[in-house]
């Protein structure tokens, strides 16, 4: 179970903000334990004041890094080091990197390559390859919406959902993948698969909070609630409309 894997946080301190982290380990604790928790930069740096009283309330240890080279960012190196050192311990079931950084890159792929999870945390602006290298990439202007009533997401119209090309051909893709015969298909599966073509999907983005919820508000799809056997919970299912 997620519940019980042990994960690593590396948070890179140039590349995140100090008002997330009550988000960000709120959602991490949906994938598993933080064993350790560490953050890096160089803490005789102005900009980073606002971190102190942070780490000292959530026990994430400060890695100090000098900056030796004006342009050059030595924190991405010392947060590499370290994801390796901890990867060879063979003590972790996955990482989370939190960071808008591509330099990441490649440490995330290694991390996959060797069996971990990797999700990966950071603004929109995040490349591509990095999230791509992600297995589940959340970006931080969700958690920012957390704690900031100003910044909440707004809700997209059914008619904007629906003029979302990428989001309507991953949706029809997701379910046609995952149906029976009859076209209609269980929303787990159709959330795994999801998972599996983009790893920065999130309904929090388009501004809902379940998959089932985006799925209704596109009304690109008949749904139905369908009782689970010997259970009192229900299940929903989602079947593409076809066009008459």
């Amino acid at each position: 179970m997620e519940d019980t894997n042990k994960l690593a946080v590396l948070i890179d301190a140039d590349n995140a903000q100090p008002s997330i982290v009550d988000s960000l380990l709120a959602e991490i604790a949906n994938f598993g334990v933080a064993s350790v928790k560490r953050i890096y930069g160089d803490w005789t740096a102005p900009s980073l004041k606002g971190w102190k009283e942070v780490l000292l309330q959530h026990s994430i240890q400060p890695i100090q890094q000098f900056a030796y080279t004006k342009g050059k960012n030595a924190t991405d190196s010392a947060m590499i080091i370290d994801a390796m050192d901890l990867l060879y311990t063979d003590n972790f079931n996955g990482f989370c990197i939190v960071s808008s950084d591509s330099d990441f890159t490649k440490l995330a792929s290694r991390i996959r390559e060797s069996g971990l999870l990797v999700y990966g945390f950071g603004e929109q602006k995040t490349p591509s390859p990095f999230v791509s290298a992600c297995d589940k990439f959340i970006y931080t202007e969700v958690l920012r919406a957390k704690t900031d009533e100003s910044k909440a997401i707004t809700k997209k119209s059914s008619n904007e959902l629906k003029q979302n090309t990428k989001l309507v051909n991953l949706l029809r893709n997701a379910v046609e993948a995952s149906s029976d015969d009859s076209g209609w298909a269980h929303l787990g599966p159709v959330g795994n698969n999801i998972a599996k073509q983009s790893p920065d999907f999130d309904p929090r983005n388009y501004g809902y909070v379940k998959l089932g919820e985006l799925v209704s508000a596109t009304k690109l799809f008949e749904i139905e609630q369908r009782q689970i056997a010997d259970t009192n919970s229900k299940a929903m299912y989602v079947r593409y409309k076809r066009k008459k």
